[in-house]
């Protein structure tokens, strides 16, 4: 890197494509190797992580029944028995399911390598007080993928389980979900509630590039709640008190976003009133 911080002007497109490559390539490697040990660690990952949420003494369903019962509310979440089954109807299907498993797991773990090979790639186009201050990127980005990774996993998942494992239209079909199904569910709650929860950051770069700022984000903001509530409907059983609870720690986000992107914006208003002077 010591190259390219060096003789970034002088280098071509293809040395950037080149340099690019490289970063991909590790960043691949890092995923391969996190997703082999989540290959091996298979009664972990699937007894224990994956299968969690459909045992009625899975952490959440415990936490909010006692809720429910605390406010006398007849909630669904007190059950002794998940009202459905699942099941492999492809001969590859579990190997299938073991592969792709794995490759989620292993994205996740080596997120923050992930993110620290983007970020060598960036820095050196960056001005040094830039890179010093964006230097905890990766530390935050991480930290708010993990919150949004445990997020979707405590939350989302055994939300959507509950509601669609017992919903039925009528007692002569039984629930019997296909292990792709199932897996597909888990996934895309658990990477999707990560992704979502990088809002702030997101919006730091938008502001610092001035796509954004926080009167456009205030003038917004309903339309703002229009969408949360839209991507809390896509990631959450079409169940109004789940769609909410989900829905409320984004716009928390959202207006913690809103204060990043008032704090950028000042600090570029003092360093042009610096540049006048």
């Amino acid at each position: 890197m010591a190259k390219v911080e060096n003789n970034a002007g002088e280098m071509s497109f293809l040395d950037h494509l080149e340099e690019l490559r490289w970063h991909l390539i590790r960043a691949t490697l890092a995923v391969v190797i996190a997703a082999t040990g989540a290959f091996l660690a298979k009664g972990f990952i699937f007894d224990i992580l994956l299968f969690g949420p459909t045992h009625p003494d899975f952490f959440t369903y415990d936490i909010l029944c006692r809720l429910s019962t605390m406010v006398g509310v007849e909630g669904g979440f007190c059950f002794e028995e998940m009202p459905f089954t699942i099941q492999s109807r492809t001969m590859g299907g579990q190997f299938s399911a073991h592969i792709w498993t794995s490759i989620t797991a292993g994205f996740i773990i080596s997120f923050p390598y992930v993110l620290y090979e983007f970020w060598k790639f960036i820095a050196p186009a960056m001005y040094t007080n830039e890179r010093n201050t964006a230097r905890g990127f990766i530390f935050i980005s991480s930290l708010l993928f993990f919150l949004g990774v445990l997020f979707g996993y405590y939350l989302v998942t055994p939300l959507s389980i509950n509601f669609l494992g017992k919903y039925q239209v009528s007692e002569v079909v039984l629930n019997e979900f296909d292990i792709g199904s199932y897996i597909s569910l888990v996934r895309s709650s658990v990477v999707a509630s990560g992704l979502i929860f990088e809002l702030p950051i997101i919006i730091y770069f938008l502001t610092k590039i001035g796509l954004v700022t926080p009167e456009f984000l205030r003038k917004y903001r309903k339309f703002a709640l229009v969408i949360v509530l839209i991507l809390s409907a896509i990631i959450t059983p079409p169940d109004i008190l789940s769609q909410i609870i989900v829905a409320i720690p984004v716009l928390v986000l959202y207006e913690i976003s809103i204060i990043i992107a008032r704090i950028v914006t000042k600090k570029e208003e003092r360093k042009l009133r610096k540049q006048k002077e």
